[in-house]
């Protein structure tokens, strides 16, 4: 499992977010996640607060060791230029974003450096069907990797990542290191659960083949899959009632299908948040479950959810559900 920081800074008080740290490390959650845009929704007045949190952890408690820590680079197709005023992937442009993680997160280097979402036009972010047919962006894999190998050589960066990528996007980078002896990508970081597996018609099988990590981002989809909102036990300060516009996973569609999981995760005895997060950690091509909370009981279930084992039945009662209602939260 990978703990999920989006939270830290508008959902989470700074001494919610040390205990959430504190307790993800003590159960063994060594890999950290977060971004420069974080916490979210993204606003000019907290980018970059989530970071600051964790680098103060770091600074207090002196754990920068223990951690595998993970942070990402928000690109320009959601036009934050509160962020950076060149938002392109240019060697400026991504020096100076790795260079201000690193003075937030008060550390030296970072484990996992993400491309947040393709610098090209792409359907991303719930987007169905391909629209980029007028974009203006020029294919520029080899120098955007040759940038970041330069800062794994300084010791900036140890690994490179990629997040909200389409199977072509992996290949060219698969491409670049395998024809141009530039490094190679380690993971892919794009949203997969019960309610969005589109994952698995392309992107599965060339994370498998390609030997790349493919760490799962919202596995819960906002919190829907936790049947909370069905039930009426969620609070108003949770995402989808705190933030209306986060409407991804919030379809009428999404919710018919979240609960009959719930349903069918209660009569399997255990809760619907486990058997979503079991789910996705069952996938033979998922390496990671990215785990985020607004409560520490949140958190403790769904760190448990890693013991949950699913029986061929249980999973062949989902693939039922799944057919019914497929993926109505792309």
């Amino acid at each position: 499992m990978v703990l999920g920081t989006m939270t830290f800074g508008r959902q989470n008080t700074v001494s919610e977010a040390n205990d959430q740290l504190n307790f993800a490390l003590d159960q063994g959650i060594t890999y950290w996640d977060t971004a420069e845009m974080y916490p979210v929704p993204a606003q000019q007045a907290t980018y970059g607060d989530t970071e600051r949190i964790i680098g103060k952890w770091f600074q207090e408690t002196n754990r920068r060791e223990d951690v595998f820590l993970a942070t990402k680079l928000a690109g320009p197709n959601r036009s934050m230029t509160y962020i950076r005023e060149d938002l392109t992937f240019s060697a400026d442009s991504i020096r100076h974003g790795i260079d201000k993680s690193l003075q937030r997160l008060q550390t030296d280097y970072i484990d996992l450096y993400q491309l947040h979402w393709p610098e090209r036009q792409s359907n991303m972010f719930g987007q169905r069907g391909f629209s980029g047919y007028d974009d203006p962006w020029e294919e520029n894999f080899n120098s955007v990797l040759t940038c970041l190998s330069d800062c794994v050589n300084e010791g900036k960066i140890k690994h490179i990542g990629i997040s909200n990528e389409t199977p072509w996007g992996v290949m060219r980078f698969v491409e670049a290191n395998r024809w141009q002896s530039l490094p190679k990508i380690a993971t892919v970081q794009n949203p997969y659960s019960l309610l969005n597996r589109t994952a698995e018609i392309g992107l599965a099988e060339v994370c498998f083949r390609e030997k790349i990590d493919f760490w799962a981002y919202s596995p819960l989809a906002f919190g829907v899959l936790s049947n909370k909102y069905e039930l009426g036990t969620a609070k108003p300060s949770d995402r989808i009632h705190a933030f209306p516009q986060m409407a991804r996973y919030n379809s009428p569609e999404a919710r018919i299908a979240s609960k009959k999981y719930a349903q069918l995760a209660q009569k399997n005895g255990m809760t619907p948040a486990q058997l979503a997060l079991a789910f996705v950690m069952h996938q033979p091509f998922v390496s990671a479950a990215i785990i985020g909370a607004t409560t520490m009981e949140q958190l403790k279930e769904n760190i448990a959810a890693a013991a949950v084992v699913l029986t061929p039945e249980l999973i062949k009662e989902v693939g039922f559900i799944h057919q019914l209602h497929p993926d109505p939260s792309p």
